[in-house]
């Protein structure tokens, strides 16, 4: 087998191709494969974009998959993830999926519910809607609804000598799903665990708290054995159990520093989102990237959902304006 610069072999019959994602600050996926002579695995394909395709079914070429041999996993349904599924699938090609996100994707209504939600956060429309037009997730997803084969909570997949359990880390998304190598004590951990940078924790609706859902995960996942944790993006690493303290304490400082941003006086997400700490090359707030914007409010919305939720802020109505102040104020 030659050498190719985007695939490594990472185990006994597992590899990782490394998929570029143009336009991305996350630069490339990890697309992982199980081979094995009777059917092999994919998780997670990257961007429905001719790069993207290139990249991975080069390195599937490379490693002599044939994908009518093969099914594919995908850990959620952000575009990076599934969005050249269509493209890779064939008549004999088992997909599969989580039922929260499958009945998501069967029932979208595009942008008009997130962009109403973010109006009243504070977040204005006309450039939300911009960003969302120019995010590469929307210039390179596909719209598909998947004939899924459901998997949930415990569902084993085997290929080859790897058995895999399905591990629900809602959080990311709705449905996020991690797998699980008991005896190899693997963990695909998609964008639920990243080594360097913290996953987005987005919010934009009344009824969900997917903080707490990721808070939740996070303490699910640091209960299992596992040596080698394989990300959906970065690189991979061994120390499960202190990355996921580091992520919990960086939620929690920043539930901290959101109250001290209310104690001064109510304010509306993305207000209050323009007054965190991020770790952006920016002047100011007015510098960042609209996109960037939208990332920071989605994340300021999940702590406020968390922190209202727990009682320890309430939400202020004005018209169709949502602020949010201190309980005890």
């Amino acid at each position: 087998m030659e050498k190719s610069d985007s695939v490594k072999e990472i185990g006994s019959e597992l590899f990782c191709i490394r998929v570029p994602l143009p336009d991305s600050p996350l630069k490339y996926l990890n697309s992982y494969l199980v081979r094995s002579p009777d059917r092999s695995l994919i998780v997670d394909t990257g961007f429905n974009h001719k790069l993207c395709f290139d990249t991975l079914t080069s390195g599937l070429k490379h490693l002599g998959i044939d994908l009518a041999q093969t099914d594919i996993f995908v850990t959620h349904f952000h575009a990076d993830h599934f969005s050249l599924v269509p493209k890779l699938k064939t008549p004999t090609t088992r997909v599969y999926f989580n039922r929260l996100e499958t009945e998501l994707l069967e029932n979208w209504q595009g942008f008009g519910p997130m962009l109403k939600n973010a109006d009243q956060q504070g977040f204005p429309r006309g450039k939300l809607k911009a960003a969302l037009e120019a995010h590469p997730g929307s210039r390179f997803g596909v719209e598909w609804a998947p004939e899924a084969k459901i998997l949930s909570e415990g569902h084993t997949l085997t290929y080859g000598d790897y058995t895999f359990t399905c591990i629900e880390t809602p959080g990311h998304t709705l449905g996020h799903i991690c797998l699980y190598e008991e005896t190899k004590k693997i963990l695909i951990s998609g964008d639920h665990v990243l080594i360097d940078i913290s996953p987005n924790i987005q919010c934009w609706n009344d009824h969900e708290n997917p903080l707490k859902n990721y808070l939740q995960s996070l303490e699910k996942v640091g209960k299992l054995a596992v040596e080698s944790v394989l990300p959906g993006h970065r690189r991979g690493f061994t120390d499960l159990n202190s990355r996921v303290d580091e992520l919990t304490q960086h939620h929690e400082t920043r539930l901290d520093e959101i109250c001290n941003i209310l104690d001064k006086a109510p304010q509306s997400a993305y207000e209050t989102a323009a007054r965190m700490s991020w770790d952006i090359k920016a002047a100011c707030w007015e510098d960042f990237p609209i996109a960037q914007q939208w990332f920071a409010t989605g994340e300021a919305l999940s702590h406020l959902r968390y922190l209202e939720e727990n009682g320890t802020i309430i939400r202020k109505l004005s018209g169709n304006n949502i602020r949010f102040a201190l309980a005890n104020c």
